[in-house]
């Protein structure tokens, strides 16, 4: 793992709760998120807790996009089941990449020249791994709901076909 990163996520793993907590405040208010208004708190809750406690294998991981492809997948497929729509999905990701931010500033963990360097470096990452995120959030909300939509063709077509082929009630 790069050095830069290690304050990074030494904290978003030990405050995992706090900044969850932060990030449930911001997520139940925005207007951009009205699905997660009706979410119980430790519903809500457990999104972002996944997420922050694995940070450090999504940030550190040897080929991130397979790192990311494997935890944003159970992502997607769990925020679709609930009946989040994509882009509610993509914003409360975006708001907790924001939480890592504001905690970070708020804990005053880069405060010298060379920090302030490791903190640009550790922001280029961190980005990148929210970059791929969104990239397979995407893709796999597009594949579920074009099966989605290919189920309910097929029953759709499948009860269609059955009234015409038994043909009009007897009299």
């Amino acid at each position: 793992m790069k050095g830069h990163a290690t304050k990074l996520i030494e904290v978003t793993e030990k405050h995992a709760d706090r900044i969850a907590a932060q990030w449930l405040g911001d997520v139940r208010v925005n207007p951009k998120t009205p699905s997660y208004h009706r979410f119980s708190d430790e519903k809500a809750l457990s999104h972002a807790v996944a997420f922050y406690r694995s940070f450090r294998t999504l940030f550190s991981a040897e080929k991130p996009f397979d790192a990311a492809q494997r935890f944003f997948t159970k992502y997607a497929d769990e925020r679709y089941s609930e009946g989040i729509p994509l882009h509610e999905a993509i914003y409360a990701l975006i708001l907790m990449r924001r939480h890592i931010w504001l905690y970070a500033e708020f804990q005053a963990l880069f405060v010298s020249t060379v920090e302030h360097q490791q903190a640009a470096e550790s922001l280029t990452r961190t980005i990148l791994m929210f970059d791929y995120a969104t990239y397979v959030i995407t893709e796999r909300y597009e594949a579920l709901m074009k099966r989605e939509t290919e189920e309910r063709f097929r029953r759709e077509s499948g009860a269609g076909g059955r009234r015409q082929a038994a043909g009009p009630p007897p009299k």
